[in-house]
């Protein structure tokens, strides 16, 4: 049954699930995007990918590195590009902390979700992210399987 409070215009498109695997997030920054019209409409069937892409601040802006919008099919004339870098748009105040964090600490940004949000917007969860060594990944999966297992314990008795 769904929620009645529930805004139809909310819709998750991608999301990077390998994200929280392969990286510590530290913090987390909602962007937008500057889209094309045909690239609106082919998000609004769902079908993008970001688990590839990344973000960079380059000449005081941030950009969207190698994300994966297909075509639209009904858009013939203005077709947009499938892979091209795409501008995000956040304040001068959030964009300072990107750089700093990318430059000076060795960062990394990493897209986690793409959505519309309830206003019927594109939007970007970026994550400010360190990744993680191997030791790190298997020290989070035994601290995932020990909760779980924990739970079925509790569950029991």
């Amino acid at each position: 049954m769904a929620k009645k409070d529930q805004n139809p215009n909310y819709k998750v498109i991608a999301e990077n699930r390998r994200a929280r695997y392969d990286y510590a997030i530290e913090d987390d920054i909602e962007c937008g995007m500057l889209l094309e019209g045909s690239e609106v409409k082919s998000l609004r069937t769902g079908k993008a990918q970001i688990t590839e892409c990344y973000a960079a601040v380059e000449d005081n802006e941030l950009w969207l590195v190698n994300s994966y919008i297909p075509p639209y099919a009904q858009a013939k004339t203005f077709q947009h590009e499938e892979r091209r870098r795409r501008k995000l748009l956040v304040s001068k105040k959030e964009l300072v902390k990107l750089w700093s964090a990318t430059q000076r600490e060795g960062m990394t940004l990493v897209p986690l979700v793409l959505y519309f949000n309830h206003k019927g917007l594109a939007k970007m969860r970026i994550g400010i992210a360190k990744g993680k060594k191997n030791h790190d990944k298997r020290e989070t999966s035994a601290k995932r399987d020990w909760s779980r297992q924990k739970a079925r314990l509790m569950k029991e008795h």
